[in-house]
């Protein structure tokens, strides 16, 4: 049975955080899914109903990744505190 929901943008990067390592767009939505399952909607202090590519799209606009290797990562000073 699919979760349903929607869980707060941080999360996603906290998670990116704690993989200490970098992620493609593809990878970082298998990452998502594979952690807070399909069907999962996430928010943030702007925008909700974001599925996982539209939460993706919404962070990178907002420059909270930073590139490395083949790829990209976040930084803990890159998550709000509000």
């Amino acid at each position: 049975m699919p979760m349903t929901g929607q869980v707060h943008g941080h999360e996603v990067m906290r998670m990116m955080v704690e993989a200490g390592r970098g992620f493609t767009r593809d990878t970082l939505r298998a990452a998502i899914v594979e952690r807070f399952g399909e069907g999962m909607r996430f928010f943030t202090c702007s925008a909700e109903g974001m599925t996982p590519d539209e939460l993706i799209d919404f962070l990178a606009q907002r420059g909270k990744f930073v590139e490395a290797g083949d790829g990209f990562t976040t930084e803990p000073e890159k998550i709000c505190n509000h």
